[in-house]
């Protein structure tokens, strides 16, 4: 009895360990754990209305995410990177001058932990990057990464990912080009292309085939809007995109991308 008691209190001191996170603004890499975050003077709570993975009103303890970026600059591109191999890709201007919109990192207490996110699934911790007021910025629900064990400023994905880019010579309001940037906001963060990228979650989009070669453009828009309704799959992690996060036309633009991608396949 005393072994079993020793073991089980030797594993929830493991468990109970405060999580740390890495942050490398190019300066040099820090890293911050639950405690020195909820710490710091700036720590607050923040009562969070409309919280995108939740899906109803939270509350939590949090730092402003621009005091831990020092140094960097609005032009600059971050990676945040979760424990699962989710990776969002945020400009760094969307963080320090959103017009309005805030970004918190929410920091789940050691010991303490929040909700799972669903049966089965753990919380949103130990790092969520929530936003007040994020209409004010037009933040999107991928620019949400929870579980967050890193973050790293980078070059932006078109430099990093030459692969990806479109041919050369289309205007900056092509549909093709703007359907390059959705691609950016939304579907970089769980999948790759022409085998570029850092997302380790879903399948390349263009090699072996693309989407749009094995799927009409109606059930293809079936699929972004709602997988489930496409394919009913229980253990299935894309999520929808309802309009308010991709409008029509946001949408259209992304076919169109991937269409357009679909002629410019890398080679092996």
């Amino acid at each position: 009895m005393r072994l079993l008691t020793g073991l089980l209190l030797a594993l929830c001191a493991t468990l109970c360990q405060a999580a740390t996170l890495t942050v490398d603004t190019g300066h040099g890499t820090r890293t911050f754990t639950t405690e020195q975050l909820l710490a710091r003077p700036d720590a607050r709570d923040i009562a969070v209305p409309d919280d995108v993975s939740y899906h109803r009103s939270m509350t939590y303890r949090a730092v402003p995410m621009k005091a831990l970026l020092d140094g960097v600059a609005a032009a600059a591109h971050l990676q945040f990177t979760a424990l699962d191999g989710f990776t969002a890709e945020i400009p760094a201007s969307l963080i320090l001058d959103a017009h309005g919109a805030e970004a918190w990192l929410a920091v789940e207490p050691t010991g303490k932990p929040w909700p799972a996110l669903g049966d089965g699934k753990p919380s949103a911790g130990p790092f969520y990057l929530v936003w007040l007021h994020p209409e004010a910025g037009h933040v999107g629900t991928e620019q949400w990464p929870y579980q967050v064990a890193a973050v790293r400023m980078l070059a932006d994905p078109a430099s990093r990912f030459p692969a990806m880019r479109p041919a050369p010579g289309l205007a900056a309001n092509d549909p093709v080009m703007r359907g390059f940037a959705v691609f950016q906001r939304n579907c970089i963060t769980c999948h790759t292309l022409n085998g570029q990228g850092d997302a380790k979650l879903g399948p390349d989009l263009n090699i072996p085939h693309s989407p749009t070669e094995y799927l009409r453009d109606d059930m293809l828009r079936t699929l972004v809007r709602n997988p489930q309704d496409l394919r009913h799959w229980p253990q299935a992690k894309m999520p929808g995109f309802d309009r308010r996060t991709l409008s029509d036309a946001d949408l259209d633009d992304l076919v169109a991308y991937l269409k357009h991608m679909a002629t410019r396949k890398a080679k092996p």
